[in-house]
């Protein structure tokens, strides 16, 4: 088999890259070495920071639908209405419960460069399931209301319930952006660690 110079030279060329490879450890067809620890800790940090997420709007959406059910039914008092209003204040509440305890884990598993972010989002939680919370016991004043008081009484706290509805639905919205925001400096911070 004969070798011209333009195969000699290629040859070479593939050795020196390969031998350049070794070097730096990255021989071709090779697997990346394993994630080390820190790579490990800002996974965990994105994946609750994204878990959080998720319960944030699933909180805002449950929220927004109890507001807008209120909104339809203004200027009407009944049971079934006060009753309908209850269990959508129940789960609203009950996603914002979710929401605050998955941005507590997020907040647990944050590193240094997401923290911050994290913890604004924590402290939007708990504002999210205390509004919703407070939500839900104004629609439960008003389903007593509408089963043992006047129509007055019933109107009267058929407004607060909405008030409070439409309370809970914005400050979920505002926890909701800042889940967001959390979720992108996780996802910032895991970048800069694989950078260096």
């Amino acid at each position: 088999m004969k070798f011209n110079t333009r195969s000699f030279l290629v040859l070479s060329l593939l050795g020196l890259a390969l031998g350049a490879s070794a070097a730096e450890g990255d021989l071709p067809g090779q697997l990346s070495s394993p994630p080390g620890p820190v790579q490990k800790a800002q996974e965990s940090a994105s994946k609750a920071a994204r878990s959080a997420e998720q319960a944030a709007l699933e909180a805002a959406r449950r929220a927004r639908v109890a507001a807008e059910m209120s909104e339809a039914n203004m200027g009407k008092v009944s049971q079934s209405i006060a009753e309908g209003l209850r269990k959508a204040a129940r789960r609203a509440a009950d996603a914002a419960t979710r929401f605050r305890e998955k941005a507590e884990l997020a907040a647990d598993a944050s590193m240094e460069q997401g923290r911050a972010a994290a913890n604004a989002t924590l402290s939007e939680s708990r504002k999210a399931a205390a509004a919703s919370g407070a939500a839900l016991e104004r629609a439960e004043e008003y389903v007593r209301r509408s089963a043992e008081a006047g129509k007055e009484d019933a109107t009267k706290a058929a407004e607060a319930t909405r008030d409070a509805l439409k309370q809970a639905a914005q400050v979920s919205r505002d926890a909701a952006r800042s889940a967001h925001d959390a979720v992108k400096a996780a996802r910032d911070a895991a970048s800069k660690s694989r950078d260096r």
